[in-house]
């Protein structure tokens, strides 16, 4: 029915107005290079074909309420949103690692309460960021727990880097701000209850 010449945008435009064989074409058009994407990050194969499946899912079930300008740029941003999401649930980040560490170093030290202490900071810094735009999040987790600069930053999500270090200012402003309350808590409670 269509021919490889159509382009996306008239593609789109057949898959808002229900047309499910548009959709197949746009999926055939573009699987493989969201799959290669994912796979590039997530290194599993079955976790790449689901993000790309979830990806179009998510893209036909929300075809009324979308407007795409450009289907590529648009596929790239939801295929790195799914790959971000997937390593962020699979694989919380280490803030610091304890394990080359001799026992002998620190004679109060309890391995296992700290542990668990930086466990609970780390859902507490979750939280936190949970409180921010998808976004800035998202430039936040790859400036921090992926250690990529901010040109690597703007480079993969094809911004500005200055909009890639004001992302970063935001965030570490809100995260400064939510543990200086917390810390402020901790002190007042020791004072009062110890």
């Amino acid at each position: 029915m269509y021919n490889s010449h159509i382009s996306d945008q008239e593609l789109w435009l057949a898959v808002r107005n229900d047309d499910e064989y548009a959709f197949a074409v746009l999926f055939d058009r573009y699987w493989v290079r969201l799959y290669k994407t994912a796979l590039r990050y997530l290194k599993d194969r079955e976790n790449s074909e689901e993000a790309v499946h979830d990806v179009f899912l998510n893209i036909w079930d929300r075809r009324h309420q979308l407007d795409i300008e450009s289907v590529p740029n648009f596929l790239l941003s939801a295929i790195r949103y799914q790959v971000y999401n997937r390593m962020r649930a699979a694989k919380p980040p280490v803030i610091l690692e304890l394990d080359n560490l001799e026992a002998g170093s620190f004679p109060d030290y309890n391995q296992g309460d700290f542990r668990i202490k930086n466990q609970e900071l780390l859902q507490e810094l979750s939280y936190y960021l949970e409180k921010l735009p998808k976004r800035c999040q998202e430039i936040f987790y790859m400036s921090r727990m992926e250690n990529l600069s901010n040109q690597e930053i703007a480079v993969r999500l094809g911004i500005s880097k200055r909009t890639v270090e004001n992302q970063i200012t935001v965030a570490l402003k809100h995260l400064r701000s939510c543990f200086k309350q917390v810390s402020t808590m901790l002190c007042l409670y020791y004072v009062l209850f110890k």
